[in-house]
């Protein structure tokens, strides 16, 4: 079994809305615990901690509940670069100032 880590607080605050969000999806759509944990692949007692934000829980879980819940989608657009100013504003400096047209290897400059 994994060592539990202490995360920072900004991870954890994340988790619990998370989890919240979860439990209040699974609510709206009145899907009791069990159904869903039977969809997810897990067991109730770890949808429990999903939906508690549990920071030992694995990603793999989460997204199968999500998954369960109809939301995977989400979790795909995360990290895109859609969703992604500041890697946007990166690779936007990364970029020559300039084109330059690439030579053939026969050609000359005296033409």
């Amino acid at each position: 079994m994994p060592t539990p880590h202490n995360p920072p607080a900004a991870v954890r605050r994340a988790l619990r809305k998370l989890g919240a969000d979860i439990h209040d999806a699974r609510r709206r759509r009145r899907l009791p615990m069990a159904v869903v944990a039977e969809r997810a692949f897990t067991s109730r007692s770890t949808l429990q901690r999903v939906e508690a934000g549990d920071t030992n829980v694995s990603i793999g879980i989460y997204a199968g509940v999500l998954q369960a819940l109809g939301l995977l989608d989400g979790l795909s657009q995360v990290a895109d670069i859609s969703n992604d100013s500041v890697g946007q504003a990166l690779a936007s400096a990364e970029l020559p100032k300039h084109a330059h047209l690439k030579r053939s290897a026969g050609s000359s400059r005296d033409g």
